[in-house]
């Protein structure tokens, strides 16, 4: 852990014991403001509001309308400039203030991982696949909600009780085919009455704080990142803004492909970009830290750096965590990281990338925990970060490399690059008609000639 010295006046990060100072968690200015509560004289520290509206919000892989919504809500708070592309992606830019600033892009995804229907049986039990990946033998006993046309409907993950298993089954994981969903049905046809084939669910329950400043919930992977994006982008509008534009995007489809980073990389067309997603927390029992490096809750963020990561870029950030007493980690990603900084940093013609991540307990289940100071000191480093950035700034791997500023960028780039389409295509249809009008006119007179000479 790199822990720099306090900046005079900063503020002790929450404990359990201790309410937080002035950071996002406990500030009453911020939107993100909440009270926890006390017990025992032992304090939890609340989930931000708007935190909170996003990991109740349902939505697996395909199905984000729910948390783009939440999201899109909280960014309006502090900009005018929020779109949401075809795919469900969510932009909110804060205007720079420096010509020739690279446009910053924040990048954290919304989707969370889900269940699909695919049978509804003539008993009633519906037969689901996983949108993402799980492990089967934290479903069972599981309470769903299911996304229908009609609404949610409860349901329950069911398989057979372990006093009706063979002593060999009950030793054995189960596997996702051998869990049905039973929501009450008396028959296939009450169910089919209530569900369809492709409804999606997602495990039912509500958020928790618990002791140490930290709360647990399902889809922190990756809420959090969608609500880091959202805050570190608010931190530069409250500022003022940042010499660059800021985009904070809640992309879509990341468990299933990186589908939403990479046409979000397209769309904003980023001169520099940061994914923001969870990373495995160390101190839990059997963890092996020789091979993933250590990172414990209330160490800070963590900056990953590697093969596919910019280096300028990298070491930006590592200078900027230290100038601002923020506390930080560092991983090694030798190959790709499994987030959404390997479809960005491939898009368009290569986008300097990084990737900042939270350390996070039990990721995939329906219990993630995390600690908040973590997800604030995330925040406050990528809109320092942001303000570090100039027209000078160069993310160059080597000598001689400059950056290009695209004709424009998002809708306004597409539209003036199709139109230079559309006008040489003209031109060449232009050059086309003349020439052969003129080869005409040669065929034209030959034949003519030919003709008058035949003649008596």
């Amino acid at each position: 852990m790199h822990a720099p010295k306090r900046r005079e006046g900063a503020c002790a990060l929450p404990r359990v014991g201790a309410c937080a100072d002035s950071n996002l968690i406990s500030d009453s200015s911020s939107p993100a403001a909440a009270s926890g509560r006390c017990v025992n004289n032992l304090c939890t520290v609340a989930l931000p509001p708007v935190l909170h509206r996003l990991l109740t919000a349902a939505g697996p892989s395909g199905y984000e309308t729910a948390p783009a919504a939440v999201f899109a809500d909280a960014a309006r708070e502090f900009t005018d400039d929020v779109s949401i592309d075809v795919m469900g992606s969510v932009v909110a830019r804060v205007a720079g203030t420096t010509e020739g600033a690279p446009l910053l892009a924040i990048v954290g995804h919304i989707d969370e991982i889900g269940l699909m229907v695919t049978h509804i049986d003539d008993d009633g039990f519906l037969r689901f696949a996983g949108v993402g990946g799980w492990d089967p033998q934290i479903l069972s006993g599981q309470r769903v909600l299911l996304m229908t046309k009609g609404g949610t409907v409860p349901g329950v993950l069911g398989r057979r009780a372990i006093h009706l298993l063979r002593e060999e089954d009950r030793r054995k994981v189960p596997e996702l085919r051998e869990l049905h969903i039973d929501i009450g049905a008396r028959d296939g046809d009450e169910a089919r009455a209530q569900v369809r084939i492709g409804d999606v669910a997602v495990i039912d329950g509500e958020p928790v704080e618990v002791l140490g400043g930290r709360a647990v919930s399902r889809a922190m992977d990756n809420r959090l990142g969608a609500f880091i994006a959202l805050e570190a982008a608010r931190l530069v509008a409250q500022a003022g803004g940042a010499p660059g534009v800021v985009a904070a995007c809640g992309v879509v489809q990341e468990e299933i492909g990186l589908h939403g980073a990479r046409t979000s990389a397209f769309g904003v067309a980023p001169d520099v970009a940061i994914a923001v997603d969870v990373t495995h927390e160390t101190g839990v029992p059997g963890t092996e830290i020789n091979e993933m490096g250590k990172h414990r809750f209330g160490d800070g963020p963590v900056i990953e750096r590697g093969s596919t990561m910019n280096p300028a870029l990298f070491e930006m950030l590592h200078d900027t965590a230290e100038r601002e007493g923020i506390p930080f980690t560092i991983a090694a990603a030798a190959r790709g990281t499994g987030t959404d900084a390997d479809a960005i940093h491939l898009s368009r013609a290569g986008i300097p990338t990084g990737l900042i991540s939270i350390p996070l307990r039990y990721m995939h289940s329906p219990v993630e925990m995390v600690q908040l100071d973590d997800i604030d000191a995330c925040a406050r480093l990528i809109a320092a970060f942001a303000q570090s950035l100039g027209a000078d700034t160069s993310f160059a791997r080597c000598a001689g490399w400059r950056r290009v500023r695209a004709a424009g960028s998002g809708v306004r780039g597409l539209v003036l690059a199709r139109l230079a389409r559309l006008l040489l295509l003209f031109l060449l249809l232009l050059v086309l008609g003349v020439g052969l009008a003129v080869l005409g006119r040669l065929l034209g007179c030959g034949a003519c000639r030919r003709k008058l000479g035949d003649d008596p």
